[in-house]
């Protein structure tokens, strides 16, 4: 019975050790301790930012220019489980969020219980720190109670925007950067640009003067030197 009994203890330990070491190689080898999201993913995750799509699409600013407040009502729909928009409305799990726009972050709504992370987090809602709220709640303000994963898509981030501010009002909205002018059709840059010779044209008379004025071609040796001791066709 004993002997029983001390081979189950040592399978027990043996798994343990066993266990023990697979840990300390997927730590070392695959690094499982760490929550930071890997440089490359081994395949593409859905939902999962990679950072790439960042510089492409539109700015914000261009959003804001040509998003909809109505489209935006149509996007907060997923927010209003938790949140209310009409001017005294009541808190829920989040706080009211009418004119939030342009307000202290964290401290809009007075008496309500907002996490450390956003009320510590210093700054303002400008159209810049909104829009970071709303694409990724918790990478705005790391340890925010708000669970919502966020909203991927820009054109949704900057109608909501627009809703809210509707909503009670808010800063001005930023101006959309000047897009360069393309070249009209059939005009080729650089024309216009100033004065210059034309081919073909006749030369007016300060050009032929500089002219005369120019090293003129001295003939090779080769050539002939006049045409009087040449012969005469038809001599």
């Amino acid at each position: 019975m004993n002997d029983r009994t001390n081979t189950i203890f040592g399978w027990v330990l043996f798994s343990g050790v066993v266990a023990l070491g697979l840990s300390a190689i997927s730590t070392r080898v695959f690094h499982a301790d760490s929550s930071e999201a890997p440089e490359t993913f081994g395949y593409p995750i859905e939902g999962v930012s990679t950072g790439e799509e960042e510089d492409a699409g539109p700015s914000l600013a261009t959003l804001l220019a040509t998003g909809s407040a109505d489209a935006g009502e149509a996007v907060f729909a997923k927010c209003t489980a938790c949140h209310t928009i009409a001017q005294g409305g009541a808190a829920g799990i989040g706080p009211n969020l009418y004119a939030i726009m342009g307000k202290p972050i964290g401290k809009h709504a007075a008496g309500f219980a907002y996490s450390s992370a956003l009320s510590g987090h210093g700054g303002d809602w400008t159209y810049e720190n909104m829009d970071a709220w709303l694409k990724a709640p918790n990478g705005f303000a790391s340890g925010t109670k708000m669970s919502f994963a966020g909203l991927s898509k820009p054109e949704d981030r900057a109608n909501v925007i627009l809703y809210m501010r509707a909503n009670g009002g808010g800063p001005p909205l930023p101006e959309p950067e000047a897009e360069e002018a393309a070249p009209a059709e059939g005009e080729v840059d650089g024309a216009g640009e100033g004065p210059g010779g034309v081919e073909g044209a006749e030369a007016n008379s300060v050009e032929a003067a500089g002219a005369m004025g120019a090293p003129q071609p001295v003939p090779g040796s080769g050539a002939a030197a006049s045409n009087s001791g040449g012969a005469k066709i038809g001599d």
